[in-house]
């Protein structure tokens, strides 16, 4: 369950720390005090989207932090899922920061997270219920997700999803295979062109790198000529030139060979001076290599520049490189072979097609049974919830009609209500008002909260347009689920407040200039003053505090009551 929650520097609020406890949780305070901002927090570290428009006038950042206490195993197993663990007490701390340039930085239990993962990992710790929730009610598409957690029939959903996606995959297949005979018979006309042209060329790698070497070195071959020329003069010495760097280095080695015999230390430089003449000798041999190499025939460079022009024309139409035309022509026979084969594919194809598509149907009908039988219970649930809430007249029905194989099933499903007796049951959209499409949501909410495995829910505002009776079974509707779970809860209502376990008022104030908000704790005198405020306003009477006082001693009384009804 929420254990404490920190917030700092969003909106009004500057330092607030609120401890919760298990049972209900009831905040209360005056419109525009700062309630919606508590549980906009509560949101925002749990990854739901925000803003920097959050952060406080004038502060730099924005923090909100909370622990969690005693979290369940779906929780754990979540946070193991997503790479963390609880703490040695079995408590876990949620942080997320935002700064004014629009950066989030997040944690869990001190180490890295992001928001994705925080908004994961909070739908299994925390479901927030607030006005808009109660809208989602008018959308018939989100129905079925209701029947189906009512059922515990996700699994069967999930698996349901996968034939489905498997088989419209092998149907796509299939109909790419379908191609027009008209349109086939020249794409293997087009690629039997292509490939004929590409082999015929007999492509070889490397080969326009060795050819466009070879035309570089011809065009320029009496260049190399000329410049081989001179060095092999030089090594040898030229006409009228006397010796060459060859015979020079011979000489010296000789006189060194004669020094040595009486100066052993010139043998390290005889050596050098002896390896040096040697190694020029296979420089003079390799120089006379590579002057023969010059020697070709003028019909030679115009073979290399014709078969050079024939790469670059096919280079155009099918890649540039000799390697890429290569590709290009082993892809193009693979789609030619797929294509004279596509007869023998689409009958494999349409094998699996049948398979695929009856096993996808059978799940859609065991699905669909199975969410008939569910819904009959959610049905008989829902409308004993919604007498209990001062709806006794209401006729609720789950409308499941048949309807072709989509991603959820082959079933229509929406929620039909009349409430008003002898009237046919229409869609929610068109019948409900705010305050039955609350008291519907909390009905549901209780059906479902055996089916739900979060330790926490927060009602922001669930008592919106009910009064007197309604309000007070509101109330202990709510009083009821906490008994099995933490529930924290927005409400303009006495009679909801009275039955809180721990009641929280928020509350703001000037200071210099500046609005700030505070949320305290309340004593029983705390709470008959604050019941007190919200039944009569402003001017607090003596009468009103005793009326007050008397409420929140019978309140739980009333409740023991009602739950023995």
């Amino acid at each position: 369950m929420l254990s404490q929650l920190y917030i700092e520097n969003v909106a009004v609020i500057e330092k607030c720390e609120i401890d919760f406890q298990a049972g209900l949780n009831v905040l209360t305070g005056e419109t525009g005090a700062g309630k919606s901002i508590l549980i906009d927090s509560i949101g925002a570290v749990l990854g739901e989207r925000t803003s920097r428009e959050i952060i406080r006038t004038g502060a730099s950042r924005a923090l909100v932090s909370a622990v969690f206490c005693g979290i369940g195993g779906p929780s754990v197993k979540k946070l193991g899922d997503l790479g963390y663990s609880p703490d040695e007490d079995g408590n876990l701390l949620i942080q997320r920061e935002i700064s004014a340039g629009g950066k989030a930085v997040c944690r869990i239990n001190g180490r890295p997270a992001t928001v994705s993962v925080l908004k994961e990992l909070g739908a299994h710790l925390v479901n927030i219920h607030g006005q808009h929730e109660s809208y989602q009610l008018l959308s018939p598409d989100l129905h079925m997700g209701y029947i189906d957690r009512m059922g515990g029939l996700e699994p069967l959903a999930e698996q349901y999803g996968a034939a489905y996606r498997d088989m419209c995959a092998v149907r796509k297949e299939l109909r790419d295979c379908d191609m027009d005979e008209e349109q086939k018979q020249k794409r293997i006309d087009l690629l039997r062109y292509q490939i004929g042209e590409l082999e015929d060329a007999q492509l070889q790698p490397g080969e326009q790198e060795q050819l466009i070497g070879q035309r570089n070195l011809y065009r320029n071959s009496e260049k190399v000529a000329r410049a081989l020329s001179g060095a092999r003069e030089l090594l040898d010495g030229g006409e009228g030139d006397g010796e060459g760097v060859l015979a020079s280095v011979g000489a010296l080695a000789e006189r060194l060979d004669e020094a040595r015999r009486y100066l052993p230390s010139l043998e390290p430089v005889y050596q050098r001076v002896q390896s040096m003449a040697y190694d020029l000798e296979d420089c003079g041999a390799e120089i006379s290599d590579a002057a023969s190499q010059l020697e070709y025939e003028p019909a030679e460079l115009a073979r290399i520049e014709e078969r050079l022009d024939c790469l670059y024309r096919l280079g155009l139409k099918y890649g540039g490189t000799v390697d890429r035309m290569m590709e290009y022509l082993e892809r193009s026979k693979k789609e030619l072979k797929q294509i004279e084969l596509s007869d023998e594919r689409r009958e494999e194809l349409g094998i699996r097609y049948e398979a695929a598509k009856r096993k996808a149907v059978a799940l859609a009908k065991e699905l669909s049974e199975k969410r008939k039988q569910v819904s009959a219970e959610f049905i008989a649930k829902t409308k004993r919830e919604l007498k209990f809430l001062n709806m006794p007249g209401v006729d609720f029905q789950v409308e499941q009609e048949r309807c072709p194989l989509n991603a959820s099933g082959c079933d229509k499903i929406q929620f039909l209500i009349s409430t008003n007796p002898g009237e046919p049951p229409k869609p929610i959209a068109k019948i409900a008002s705010g305050g039955e499409l609350s008291r519907i949501m909390l009905a549901i909410k209780t059906v479902l909260a055996g089916k739900d495995e979060i330790d926490t829910l927060i009602f922001d505002e669930v008592d919106t347009g009910i009064s007197g009776s309604a309000a007070q079974k509101v109330g202990w509707k709510l009083r009821e689920v906490s008994q099995n779970r933490q529930v924290i809860c927005v409400t303009h209502l006495a009679q909801i407040a009275a039955l809180a376990d721990r009641h929280l008022l928020i509350q703001k104030h000037l200071e210099k200039g500046r609005t700030f908000t505070g949320v305290a704790a309340l004593d029983f005198e705390g709470r008959a003053r604050e019941l007190a405020r919200i039944m009569g306003g402003a001017e607090v009477t003596g009468l009103m505090l005793q009326n007050a006082r008397e409420m929140l001693k019978t309140a739980a009384d009333g409740f023991e009551k009602a739950e023995k009804t």
